[in-house]
């Protein structure tokens, strides 16, 4: 019999990439007659976490699409263009059974060559309001998977949608508490606030971090994923610093009490089936679609977060911190509330839809 192959594109952030593996995890282990190939950019970090779980990848050029004007637009349509082509072959060549497409603007090329090749196109959007490369591919797609009943209104053909949840990586729900604090040496009793800024982290949590420090660690142990891009080693005892978490971050989420982070959808969604109570920190306008403002949001009108905007100062988190610490019905409520949002078997619904249509 011969094997089935099924490609994957998506990059530019973990939140693009790592659902996209939860898939594929999950299609590989029910199918052991699937071969999964990524496409991806031939600049992006998606390479370096695609080959770290052993699958295939192929790089493409990839150019930005931006909703405003910029010279760079002129450059980049060159690089779509030949990441179209590089797409034909690539499709071809490995007689793709189907595409599925998790997002970033590098998936637009590939979507359009495996419409053009007849491949059956599946994507998905992890954010309430769906992205441009989302919303392009929504033309060439088979199917449209999205998280929440709310986000089907984004699109005008409905019957093509289908609502999963977000796709979450097996590790994530299989992380030990316990594990954690050995690794750290924290004591029993003692409360641990997880702070992430996304998967390339985020300079503004940084430094408001640096300004509460000194306040918060007196009574909780602070883990900080601070992006490898800004990372400075702590030197204070009981705040630990990391550029990234990979094998240890299943546990570190586990044992947290309180998760203060950006409003990414992947976060989001790996802390809500974990049952955590977010105090969030969404990137604002002038850096981002108003994407996290919209996911925050969301989570707060279902009591499953606290808000702190997009710029809070370091008494307003220092203050919501300390509050939530003094708390524990309202952080346990805020974690109930966020299970009950967030669905764990996502990544075998969108498993099966993608084995259906190949």
């Amino acid at each position: 019999m011969s094997r089935k192959i099924i490609a994957f594109t998506g990059g530019g952030t973990g939140g693009h990439v790592f659902p996209g593996l939860a898939v594929a995890e999950q299609i590989l282990k029910t199918n052991r007659d699937v071969d999964i190939h990524w496409i991806g950019s031939s600049k992006g970090m998606e390479k370096e976490i695609v080959e770290r779980y052993q699958l295939p990848f192929h790089a493409i050029p990839a150019g930005k699409l931006r909703r405003y004007f910029s010279l760079l637009n002129f450059v980049d349509v060159f690089k779509i263009i030949g990441g179209f082509f590089a797409s034909l072959y690539i499709l071809k060549h490995l007689h793709i059974r189907v595409l599925f497409s998790k997002g970033g603007f590098v998936t637009v090329p590939p979507a359009a060559a495996a419409r053009v090749l007849g491949i059956p196109v599946i994507t998905h959007d992890s954010d309430l309001d769906p992205g441009l490369a989302t919303r392009i591919n929504a033309k060439f797609a088979r199917i449209i998977l999205v998280p929440y009943r709310e986000s089907m209104e984004n699109f005008a053909r409905k019957e093509r949608v289908i609502v999963t949840g977000n796709p979450v990586r097996s590790e994530i729900l299989q992380g030990d508490p316990e594990k954690a604090r050995l690794f750290f040496k924290i004591p029993q009793g003692k409360k641990i606030v997880l702070v992430l800024g996304g998967s390339q982290g985020a300079r503004k949590i940084n430094d408001i971090m640096a300004s509460v420090v000194s306040r918060l660690v007196p009574e909780v142990y602070i883990i900080h994923q601070m992006g490898k891009r800004n990372f400075v080693e702590s030197t204070v005892e009981g705040y630990y610093t990391t550029p990234f978490f990979t094998d240890m971050l299943p546990h570190v989420l586990a044992a947290a009490d309180i998760v203060v982070s950006r409003a990414g959808a992947g976060t989001l969604w790996e802390s809500g089936v974990m049952g955590k109570a977010s105090l969030l920190i969404p990137l604002g306008m002038e850096s981002s679609r108003g994407d996290q403002i919209l996911n925050a949001e969301y989570f707060a009108d279902h009591h499953a977060a606290v808000v702190l905007g997009s710029s809070p100062s370091p008494d307003m988190l220092y203050n919501a911190v300390h509050t939530l610490l003094e708390d524990d019905k309202k952080i346990k409520l805020l974690g109930d509330a966020a299970l009950r949002l967030c669905n764990r078997d996502a990544s075998d619904k969108i498993a099966l839809i993608i084995q259906q249509n190949s």
